[in-house]
């Protein structure tokens, strides 16, 4: 089977589980606010005090500050040092590339640390995962679900370049619940497969921790995200260095040290399948 994909891309201006998957082959309280949403966009807020409209205000103005930090970019480009402990101890580390066109494609080259050598080669679109293995000279197409059922995580392709770019995941505006510290705001939201309680610094207003539960009672899908190091370039506050760790009936804990990035650069993005290949 003879499949060559080319991509030049030129703009004017990880995955927790992926990486792990294919490497693998897997405070005092000031407020608090119990809320529901009756539709999309709206907060209505049942308290007893008189500030309930301050109230209302106050998480309207902190959904709208998670939402304004959020990266909007057009192209993405990284070093990223993985380092992955599972139920068997620390794993060989990776080093991956990985090359974003927003809303179209993820590149992701994987080099096995210790040897330099490049172990994989991934490109994600909207409907389709390609998986080069270097190694053993094979080939993988899939559709987009692969990313669900190998992570048993429900990732579309947007959810995975949030993740790359460090903006929030399974964010829903149907906030639960809201507390605040003189440091800290913890903003808890409800979605369809996951409440996620978001830590925000109040200095900078920056989202330093993601924890999601399953709301399937039936399952026991946590995560947690924390993100660490936050540099600036051309305006865009972006966090370099990640913790993730992510367990249901085993545990995996991934860091993510991110060098070399850039955003908005001109990217060329080439991924060809040699023809000794072989389809797995």
């Amino acid at each position: 089977m003879k499949l060559n994909i080319y991509y030049r891309i030129s703009s004017p201006i990880l995955i927790f589980s992926l990486f792990a998957t294919i490497a693998v082959s897997s405070c005092r309280t000031a407020k608090k606010i119990q809320a529901s949403v009756s539709k999309k966009d709206s907060v209505s807020v049942r308290i007893t005090n008189s500030s309930a409209d301050d109230s209302i205000l106050m998480v309207k103005k902190v959904l709208s500050n998670v939402h304004n930090k959020a990266i909007d970019f057009k192209t993405f480009s990284a070093k990223i040092k993985v380092d992955y402990q599972n139920s068997k101890g620390n794993q060989p580390n990776i080093t991956a590339y990985v090359r974003i066109l927003k809303d179209s494609l993820i590149w992701i080259s994987g080099y096995a640390t210790v040897f330099n050598i490049e172990a994989f080669r991934v490109l994600v679109n909207k409907d389709s995962v390609f998986v080069l293995d270097k190694i053993n000279k094979q080939v993988q197409y899939r559709s987009i679900d692969y990313l669900q059922e190998v992570t048993e995580i429900p990732f579309d392709f947007k959810t995975l370049q949030n993740l790359l770019v460090g903006n929030p995941v399974f964010l829903d505006d149907s906030v639960v619940s809201y507390k605040e510290s003189e440091s800290k705001i913890l903003l808890a939201t409800l979605g369809k497969y996951f409440k996620n309680l978001l830590t925000i610094d109040k200095s900078n207003h920056f989202l330093v921790h993601s924890k999601l539960d399953d709301v399937d009672i039936n399952r026991n899908r946590t995560a947690d995200i924390t993100y660490n190091n936050f540099e600036t370039n051309n305006g865009i506050n972006f966090s370099t260095y990640r913790e993730i760790t992510v367990s249901e009936k085993n545990k995996l804990d991934i860091q993510l040290n991110i060098k070399q990035w850039e955003f908005n650069k001109d990217l060329t993005i080439i991924f060809t399948i040699p023809k000794n290949y072989k389809l797995k």
